[in-house]
């Protein structure tokens, strides 16, 4: 089957200053499930690769507002890593999806999963699930 057979995927991207997180909804897009998190440059690498194999439609980016709902300079940090991201992918979508409190909700999916404590309070398996957070939301609202 070539990527031209079936959809493209949708994408969820939780960027960090030092990690990323990126989680891909299922062919289907009904559930969010974590791909992994990587360092920003890598995470690019993982975004190319998977347009490459499957097809990107949309990328669903966390965007930080503050607590009053405004942009920052967390937005801006992010702003300009979309662009890096749409010089890798092309033309798919973007849509920006506030994450306040992603990386709680994160924590409490870890705890009810059964994750150890230690593990749940792991940066980089919370970021990947912030990541699915995101993504999860995008997809509820379709």
């Amino acid at each position: 089957m070539s990527v031209l057979d079936r959809p493209s995927r949708i994408v969820g991207v939780d960027v960090g200053t030092k990690r990323v997180g990126v989680a891909v909804a299922d062919p289907l897009r009904h559930f969010a499930q974590t791909e992994g998190t990587y360092a920003p440059d890598e995470a690019l690498e993982v975004l190319r690769s998977l347009a490459q194999d499957e097809g990107i439609e949309t990328v669903v980016v966390g965007w930080p507002l503050t607590e009053d709902g405004e942009a920052g300079d967390a937005t801006d940090m992010v702003q300009a890593y979309v662009e890096r991201i749409k010089d890798v992918i092309g033309a798919a979508d973007v849509v920006r999806e506030d994450e306040r409190y992603t990386s709680e909700m994160a924590k409490d999916l870890l705890r009810r999963a059964g994750v150890s404590q230690p593990g749940r309070y792991d940066k980089g398996r919370v970021d990947a699930a912030a990541a699915a957070v995101i993504l999860q939301g995008y997809l509820d609202s379709l």
